[in-house]
């Protein structure tokens, strides 16, 4: 029997689900609301590629030889320091007769879960991968359950760009959602303070599509931080911020001052998008009381947000996003499409790859 969150491809541990299993069953067969897709491209999640790279000194060939070893070991893609994965693009090879996804045979489709959870096996020993960027160019198959979301794929936008979006798509949808939520109560209450956002990590992939959602949804100032200058130069030229701050987020006090100088108070709003662990009490140090703090980096610890904001006294709401929400990969799909600084910000970032 195949269960519609993969429970029967778990090796082991027994009775877990497969995100949190060690290893997963990545067999080609499929079961009736199962769908194999054969893989073309992946895209690692930021924050285990670059765990990957510093642990090899840069060298690619160990980081491909690393990732090789992973996938087959564990029958999936889960980087077993930070616990996170990635996802990728791929051609439907076949559809179980029961799988309520929609997927055609032939339709080519980006994956919206994790790749810690999706079975994976990989055929071409990633001989087109230098072990140098996020996206892995690839031959083999994956396998979504029931449960699993993908998204077909625009014949209008290039794979790699379209890949590179959708990987980050739940950052901008959360980002909009609640910075809408603050609009409205404030419009409601007749409150005529502007809500101000401040976005760590503003020029990366998460971090520029939540710039644009935050302002779309009725934010009055944002601010993107960024830790250098070209970072700095990049994000000011993309037109994303009313203001762009040089900080490092490692760093709570020089995080939360420049932050609190760039608004003129600090942020209603926090979106962490940055790929290195720390940042959890500069990001709550630059939020205001009543405020939310958006954590969508994999470095983040649980423990240090919330024992952090405790320290602090701090009266902020604390969010992880999950990566999943509703209409996120039309609203991200549709950012690009309509605001030119992150197509600019992203084309920049896959040459530079």
């Amino acid at each position: 029997m195949t269960s519609p969150v993969g429970l029967h491809r778990v090796v082991q541990p027994a009775g877990v689900l497969p995100q949190a299993a060690w290893r997963l069953d990545a067999s080609a067969a499929i079961g009736p609301n199962e769908v194999r897709i054969r893989v073309q491209r992946l895209n690692l999640d930021a924050a285990s590629f670059r765990q990957l790279s510093e642990k090899h000194g840069g060298d690619g060939d160990a980081v491909r030889a690393e990732v090789l070893e992973i996938i087959a070991t564990r029958g999936k893609m889960q980087n077993p320091v930070t616990g996170s994965g990635g996802m990728l693009i791929g051609t439907v090879e076949e559809a179980g007769r029961r799988s309520p996804l929609g997927l055609k045979a032939g339709e080519r489709v980006a994956t919206l879960v994790s790749l810690t959870l999706t079975p994976l096996v990989i055929t071409d020993g990633l001989a087109r991968w230098d072990g140098r960027s996020e996206q892995v160019p690839c031959d083999g198959w994956a396998i979504l359950f029931a449960r699993s979301i993908a998204a077909v794929l625009p014949d209008d936008e290039d794979p790699q760009l379209s890949l590179a979006v959708l990987d980050v798509c739940g950052a901008p949808a959360l980002t909009a959602r609640v910075v809408s939520r603050y609009v409205e109560e404030r419009r409601r209450s007749g409150d005529p303070t502007p809500v101000r956002v401040a976005v760590i990590g503003g020029a990366g992939k998460s971090g520029s599509l939540s710039l644009a959602a935050a302002r779309r949804a009725g934010a009055a100032r944002t601010v993107g931080v960024v830790p250098v200058a070209a970072e700095r130069d990049a994000l000011t030229a993309a037109g994303l911020a009313s203001v762009v701050a040089l900080a490092d987020a490692r760093d709570p006090v020089g995080l939360s001052t420049a932050v609190t100088t760039a608004l003129g108070v600090p942020a209603d709003v926090t979106v962490v998008c940055v790929d290195v662990p720390g940042c959890e009490h500069g990001a709550v140090l630059a939020t205001a009381d009543g405020g939310t703090v958006i954590f969508f980096s994999m470095a983040t610890s649980f423990s240090a947000a919330a024992l952090g904001a405790e320290g602090l006294a701090a009266d902020v709401t604390m969010l992880v996003g999950n990566g999943y929400v509703p209409g996120h990969a039309e609203l991200a799909l549709g950012l690009l499409r309509a605001e030119p600084g992150v197509r600019q910000l992203f084309a920049a970032r896959i040459a530079a790859d």
